[in-house]
């Protein structure tokens, strides 16, 4: 599986969102390899964790984000399940698994419900190792034009997770002090 092709099925070559998601993938990509070098699970897919990376925002060409190039019809929000749900039709469904579950630090059934998000009702939170890495590693890098060159520090990581949830910057915090340390400190 290469995934610029699939990339390429939905975002024409040389257009705004294609360039910004191949950036954004490969960033994301690199720095989840970079994290799983640095963990102690030996056992990682680095195979899947970079396709899984370079694709996990592939549903934003069906949300309204302009900035980005993408002129659907969803909020942003939706990328993930979307992402997911086009994962799936195309036989990937693992890799669909690490879109839904990437946004923020994942989104509870409780966060969804309480706050009237327009997402279906299920947790969409990171459970493996390698869903975990590319949603850390993803909190480093910004897909907007003009914020996307330069890695983000911890520090504006966690304010901006706690900003949308208290509960997003402890579940994330956790996942950097608890499972991959050396990796996002070292």
């Amino acid at each position: 599986m290469n995934p610029r092709d699939i990339i390429h099925e939905f975002y024409p070559p040389g257009s705004k969102a294609c360039e910004i998601l191949l950036r954004h993938g490969e960033q994301v990509a690199q720095k989840s390899i970079e994290i799983a070098a640095l963990t102690s699970h030996p056992d990682l897919d680095l195979v899947f964790l970079e396709q899984a990376a370079m694709l996990h925002d592939i549903g934003i060409f069906m949300t309204e984000a302009p900035g980005l190039g993408c002129f659907g019809s969803r909020p942003y929000l939706c990328h993930g399940f979307l992402g997911r749900e086009l994962l799936d039709k195309l036989g990937f469904p693992a890799h669909g698994l690490v879109a839904e579950r990437h946004t923020g630090a994942g989104i509870t059934e409780v966060n969804i419900r309480e706050n009237g998000l327009p997402l279906p009702r299920r947790d969409m939170i990171p459970l493996t190792t390698e869903e975990i890495i590319i949603c850390v590693a993803d909190k480093f890098f910004s897909k907007s034009p003009g914020n996307n060159i330069r890695e983000k520090s911890m520090e504006t990581i966690i304010n901006g997770l706690e900003s949308i949830d208290p509960s997003h910057a402890a579940r994330f915090s956790a996942w950097v002090n608890e499972l991959i340390p050396l990796a996002v400190k070292g």
